[in-house]
Order: C-alpha cells, then sequence, then structure tokens
C-alpha cells in the first residue's frame, strides 16, 4: 500500500486533466513560470554585459525557484494529512500536463476546417503555434495542427509523465519549467542566442530520452488507435532526424507515418522563411479529421507513458522503503 501511495497522484492528476483540463479563470503555475522568466530576462539585459553567463544564471534560478516552491507547498501538506498531500499534489501534476488543452485548442482548428470557415481555422491554429499563419491555406493550417499535437504529445504531456514517474509533481515542475524557458527565450536569433543558449541546451538534453521513448510508444499506439504502426515505424526509422532539434522530428516521424502524411516543411516565422526538411510521403491529402486522429493517438500513447511512469514510480519507492 505504501508504495501505491506515490503513484496515485500522477494517475489522478492524468484523468483529472483528460477530464477537465486547464481551468481558463485560475492562475496556472506555467504562466507564473513565464512571469518569473520574462522578469529575470529584463534584469539579465539590464544589468550583466555577458548575456551568456547571464542565461545561465537566469536558468538556475527559474529552475531552483519553480522547483522549490511546489517542494515546500508538498512538503507541508503531506505532514499535516496524508490525503492532503496527495490531493495537492494530485492538483499539481494536473497542471503540468496539457493532454486536454492540447484537444480542445487543436479540435478548434478541426471544427473550423470542417465547417469551411478558412479564416476561423487560421485564427485558432495561430494560438498553438509559433509560426506565422498569415501565409497558410486550408490545408497548410491543418498540418500546422497536426503538426503540433504531434510534437506537443511528448512536451506537453509524455515527457512530464516521465519526470512525474522520476520526481512526482516536483520532478514534473523542474521539467516544465526548462521546457518553458526553451520555449521563450531558447531561439537561436540574434536576440537570444546567447540568453538563451543554456535553456535550449538543457531542454534538449531532458528531452532525448522522453521524446525517443514516446516515439516508441507511439509506434505501439498506433494500431491501437486505429492507425498503421508498421508504416508509422518505417517513417519513424527513416525521418526521426529530419529536423534542426535532435528530438523535434521524434513523434512528428510516427505521426506522420501513422496517418500517412507527408509534415514540415518549410515554414515562415517572424516574416522570415525557415527552410526545413520534409517528414513522411504525400500518400494522400491531408484533411481536418485528421486533427482528430493524431489526438486519438496523442491520448493512447499518453496512456502507454502513464503505466510506465507509474511502474518506474513503484519500482523507485520499492527500493526507497
Amino acid at each position: 500500500m505504501k508504495i501505491i501511495m506515490p503513484v496515485l497522484p500522477i494517475i489522478l492528476g492524468f484523468f483529472l486533466d483528460c477530464a477537465v483540463g486547464d481551468p481558463y479563470n485560475m492562475p496556472h503555475p506555467i504562466k507564473l513560470i513565464g512571469r518569473l522568466i520574462g522578469g529575470l530576462e529584463k534584469l539579465v539585459r539590464s544589468r550583466m554585459n555577458d548575456l551568456r553567463l547571464g542565461g545561465i544564471l537566469l536558468g538556475l534560478t527559474v529552475i531552483l525557484i519553480s522547483t522549490a516552491v511546489p517542494l515546500v507547498i508538498l512538503m507541508i501538506c503531506y505532514n499535516l494529512n496524508l490525503v492532503l498531500g496527495i490531493a495537492a499534489e494530485t492538483v499539481l501534476c494536473c497542471y503540468m500536463l496539457a493532454a486536454r488543452c492540447l484537444y480542445n485548442e487543436s479540435m478548434k482548428v478541426c471544427n473550423a476546417a470542417l465547417s469551411g470557415d478558412t479564416e476561423e481555422a487560421r485564427k485558432a491554429v495561430s494560438m498553438i503555434v509559433g509560426r506565422d499563419t498569415a501565409v497558410l491555406d486550408r490545408d497548410g493550417i491543418i498540418r500546422a495542427a497536426v503538426e503540433t499535437v504531434a510534437e506537443n504529445t511528448s512536451d506537453g504531456v509524455t515527457a512530464p509523465l516521465f519526470y512525474m514517474g522520476i520526481g512526482g509533481a516536483v520532478g514534473a515542475f523542474f521539467y516544465k519549467a526548462v521546457n518553458t524557458m526553451d520555449s521563450m527565450i531558447g531561439y537561436k536569433d540574434e536576440k537570444y542566442a546567447d540568453i538563451g543558449r543554456f535553456a535550449a541546451k538543457l531542454d534538449d538534453v531532458l528531452n532525448y530520452i522522453p521524446s525517443r521513448s514516446t516515439a516508441l510508444f507511439m509506434v505501439i499506439a498506433a494500431p491501437l488507435a486505429g492507425l498503421d504502426g508498421r508504416n508509422a515505424f518505417r517513417i519513424w526509422n527513416r525521418d526521426r532526424r529530419n529536423h534542426a532539434s535532435p528530438n523535434s522530428a521524434q513523434t512528428e516521424s510516427v505521426c506522420a507515418g501513422a496517418l500517412h502524411l507527408r509534415l514540415a516543411g518549410d515554414a515562415w516565422y517572424f516574416g522570415k522563411l525557415h527552410k526545413k526538411q520534409y517528414i513522411g510521403d504525400n500518400d494522400r491529402p491531408i484533411e481536418p479529421a485528421d486533427i482528430r486522429r493524431a489526438n486519438k493517438l496523442m491520448y493512447v500513447t499518453s496512456a502507454l507513458m502513464l503505466i510506465f511512469s507509474a511502474a518506474v514510480r513503484c519500482v523507485i519507492w520499492g527500493g526507497v522503503l
């Protein structure tokens, strides 16, 4: 029974996220971490000449605060009452997962595309991608949504679950602090090349194992979701390195293969064209329903990672106890 207790918040947090997702009218820890990053970035730029060193100090400060706060909260709650501690950690785990949010936001694109409202679909996809959406046609909008679901299956769901298996909610906060820094300052352009270097490199390291294990779980999940598992593995094996990031193409390639689609390719960011390799084969035209299929693949893959993370948590606490 003692071994099961550390696993409960992960399982309950996962199903709570799937059921209700993030409440839009309440402060979210990721937003608070984002404000901390933004404030520290301004401080570093105004006080330090060596932005690369400043980026390291910024990163370490964000990690320290982002993990210390939930750790203290959980220590207090568990010391007061076991049930209170489990409840608090369940909520914190839920906050670190984005399956329901990813589904809701991507399905707005799907529904708008199905109704023929390209401009509404463009508006919806602009909320979940970083690229310029004004240049996208209907198929490009749908493709961007599918790519976002595929990539964020790891970043938003399975990678946090992976680190929950190691360190519970605190482990997930550690990961999401780094991942959020990477999304805010981890660019290679002139403005962020120095100050964001530490965050970008650390995010690559932290995502190395989760992205690859997620890809393998996604291959297994494909036939369970009614998709082509054999082609998913073939395209993953062929195209998983077709991205500037060492991790991003892992899940995109599996999804492309499972859906028999061609993803990625050139994209515009901040008015500048970025040349990218294609991922997958153009076996058939993309359609709005592919967003729904990608989400189904995301949920099944996440369930497999949940089982794996729960098993890791049991092993860790079995050794402790």
